[in-house]
């Protein structure tokens, strides 16, 4: 009779040990969705029935998890430095990844931007992820050809034709668009950002979540950016177009909590703020005026001693020479005899060491930041001051409240309907990579307090 006992005992046992370990087995794998919405304002979705915006998905973040008042970005607030300190949680000075184009005075790049995840000179997310053996994938996030991401559709883009569709294809994970599109249709080219690419781009994501199971994703959206520049911020244009992408939202949202049943965690974020404009400042004018740079028969740029590097409503002052203390004094005494009119735009000019502090460039003498209201031109023939081609910008000292970017995060290990107050971009990082249970040693700052 002890016998039959114990058997029973050690069956019952058995079946429990046996039992748990299948369910082990079938539990979904942690998943983290990080989501770019370029160029989201906080105070779209904060303050949306005050702006006439309906973003039933965005808001929902707001009592379903966390969110910052505001995020303070980095120098200068554009698209790619962004993006590439979100993902690493160092400044631009160390990333590498200073400005959206690369420096080109004599534009022998065509217009080229940093493209290339080699360029990044630490660790990011991706890299964390892989190295402790989780599995990612990207929808066009920026910064991302060549990146350790498994399942990779990365940005780039050339010439603005078809051909770019071939390019984007050979620079991808192999077979991974041909793969997709069997079922999906065809995939957006680069430089196809309006919201009906984010829409077609969310798709493909959704079916990356569906057959290859990241553990890691990332998603950029660029269509609400893209129609800001347009109409400007808050315009009918732009809310019509957030709307949309709030949908877009809600889709992929629910199809990460579907891939990771209770193991889902989503992070919506954006780059930069956004601001009206209506006026352009063509430095470039002025520094040809003054003898910095000179043309040659075809009207390009021949030779140049100082040279704006563009960064929208900013832009950073490089010296050909940065031990040549006379144009260094002549381009000083150029911008403060600019800045002293109030006409001409110009907000802050600062210096070399202030730059450095900021951790933005870290070999431009200059960096002039314009006033809200203008953005740089581009031209060579005066005037200084004229109207602007776009309607909205970024790209200002970051201290600007207009520049303040977005952060909300829902996921099972994270608070509901908490505010973080005001936070600095350089969190963002350290606080997926704390979720994910992975290591990020280089990054500025510690994980934030979401739970």
């Amino acid at each position: 009779m002890t016998v039959s006992l114990s058997r029973k005992a050690y069956l019952v046992l058995l079946g429990l040990i046996l039992g748990s370990s299948a369910a082990s087995a079938a539990a979904p794998a942690p998943l983290v969705m990080l989501i770019s919405i370029d160029g989201l304002k906080p105070e779209a979705v904060l303050e949306a029935s005050a702006h006439e915006l309906k973003l039933p998905n965005l808001v929902r973040f707001m009592t379903d998890g966390v969110y910052a008042a505001g995020v303070h970005g980095v120098l200068p607030t554009l698209t790619y430095p962004s993006h590439t300190t979100i993902m690493t949680g160092v400044s631009p000075a160390r990333h590498g990844i200073y400005a959206n184009t690369t420096f080109d005075p004599l534009n022998k790049n065509q217009i080229g931007w940093y493209w290339y995840a080699e360029d990044i000179k630490v660790m990011t997310l991706w890299d964390a992820a892989a190295k402790a053996g989780l599995a990612t994938a990207n929808v066009y996030w920026p910064v991302s050809v060549a990146a350790n991401i498994r399942y990779n559709l990365p940005q780039i883009w050339r010439t603005g034709t078809e051909d770019d569709l071939k390019l984007q294809r050979a620079l991808a994970t192999p077979g991974l668009e041909q793969e997709l599109v069997k079922s999906l249709g065809r995939y957006p080219g680069g430089e196809e950002e309006t919201v009906a690419e984010d829409e077609i781009r969310a798709k493909f994501a959704i079916r990356l979540l569906e057959s290859k199971h990241p553990q890691f994703i990332t998603v950029y959206l660029t269509g609400l950016d893209t129609e800001q520049h347009k109409s400007g911020p808050f315009s009918p244009e732009s809310n019509a177009v957030l709307e949309r992408i709030d949908t877009v939202i809600g889709s992929l949202r629910a199809a990460a909590e579907k891939a990771a049943p209770g193991q889902a965690t989503i992070s919506v974020i954006s780059d930069h703020g956004f601001a009206k404009v209506d006026h352009a400042v063509n430095l470039y004018e002025a520094f040809l005026g003054a003898g910095l740079l000179t043309l040659g028969e075809d009207h390009k740029i021949a030779s140049w001693k100082a040279m704006p590097w563009p960064a929208g409503g900013a832009a950073a002052v490089m010296l050909a020479d940065p031990n040549d203390s006379a144009t260094k004094a002549a381009v000083e005494a150029l911008l403060k005899q600019l800045a002293s009119d109030p006409t001409n735009g110009i907000d802050r000019v600062i210096g070399h060491e202030q730059i450095v502090k900021l951790g933005g460039f870290p070999d431009a003498a200059f960096f002039v930041s314009l006033k809200i209201g203008y953005e740089l031109g581009y031209g060579f023939a005066p005037p200084l001051v004229s109207e602007s081609k776009d309607r909205g910008m970024h790209g200002y000292l970051a201290d600007n409240p207009e520049m303040r970017s977005s952060f909300f995060l829902v996921g099972p290990h994270v608070a509901h309907g908490k505010s973080l107050g005001d936070i600095d971009m350089r969190q963002i990082a350290p606080t997926l990579a704390q979720l994910m249970h992975v290591k990020l040693p280089d990054a500025d700052m510690t994980a934030l307090k979401v739970e």
